[in-house]
C-alpha cells in the first residue's frame, strides 16, 4: 500500500516536472519495496529472497548517491551501485539458469542480445572515457535479464523492463536525439514496474516452493 502510493506520487511528480520533489520521493521507493519483501516472507528466508533484498539496497544506493556528486562522478556512482545490484541479481538467478533462455527457447536470446548490441552501437561513440563502465554494465544487465527468464513470467518481464529502463537512461545520457518526451517518467515507470514485478515474481516462486515442500523444505 505504502509502496504503491509512493510510486504513484513519484510518477505524478515526474509528469508534472516538479524536479525539487523528484529525488526525495525516489529515494523512498526501494526501501518501501524491500519492506514489502521482508514483511511477506517469514524467517529463515530463502537465499534467493535474501539476495533480492541486497539487490534492492544497492538499487537504493544507486538512486541516492548521485545526489551527493555531479557530472561524471554522479553518473559513475549511479552506474557503480546499480552494477552491484545487477551482479547480485545475477548471483540470485544463476541457480535457475538451466530453465532460462540460456538453455531453453534459445531463440529468446536473439531479442536480448540484439537489444543490447543496438544500445551499445547507439551510445558507444558518445561515451568517451565512460565507455568501459557503460559496456560492462550493459553486459551484466543483459545477462540478468536473460537469467530472469529461468524463474517465472513476472520475474522475466521485470528483468526485461529493467533492461528497457536502463536503456532509456543510456540514450538520454549518450544519444540525446533518441530521448523520449517525458523521458524521466518513462525511465522511472519502467524501473518501478521492473523492480515490482521481480519482487512479486520471487514471492510467487517462494509460495510455490513452500507448497512443494510442505513449508519445511529448503529450495534452491
Amino acid at each position: 500500500m505504502l509502496f504503491g502510493l509512493l510510486a504513484l506520487v513519484h510518477l505524478g511528480i515526474q509528469l508534472l516536472g516538479l524536479d525539487d520533489w523528484s529525488r526525495p520521493t525516489q529515494v523512498l521507493l526501494m526501501p518501501a519495496l524491500a519492506l514489502v519483501l521482508v514483511a511477506a516472507v517469514r524467517r529463515p528466508r530463502e537465499r534467493l529472497l535474501t539476495l533480492a533484498i541486497v539487490a534492492l539496497v544497492f538499487s537504493w544506493l544507486g538512486d541516492t548517491a548521485p545526489a551527493f556528486a555531479s557530472g561524471d562522478v554522479a553518473f559513475l556512482l549511479m552506474v557503480g551501485f546499480f552494477l552491484v545490484a545487477q551482479v547480485v541479481y545475477v548471483v540470485a538467478f544463476w541457480p535457475y539458469r538451466a530453465r532460462s533462455a540460456l538453455y531453453r527457447r534459445r531463440a529468446l536470446l536473439i531479442p536480448y542480445v540484439g537489444f543490447v548490441a543496438v544500445l551499445v552501437w547507439l551510445c558507444a561513440p558518445h561515451t568517451g572515457r565512460l565507455l568501459v563502465p557503460v559496456l560492462l554494465y550493459g553486459l551484466i544487465l543483459g545477462l540478468m535479464a536473460i537469467l530472469a527468464t529461468g524463474l517465472n513470467p513476472r520475474v522475466a518481464i521485470g528483468g526485461a523492463l529493467f533492461l528497457v529502463s536502463d536503456a532509456l537512461i543510456a540514450l538520454r545520457a549518450f544519444a540525446p536525439g533518441w530521448d523520449l518526451p517525458q523521458g524521466g517518467f518513462w525511465v522511472m515507470s519502467t524501473y518501478i514496474a521492473a523492480q515490482t514485478l521481480i519482487v512479486l515474481g520471487l514471492l510467487a516462486h517462494e509460495r510455490n516452493r513452500e507448497e512443494r515442500t510442505g513449508g519445511t523444505g529448503t529450495g534452491a
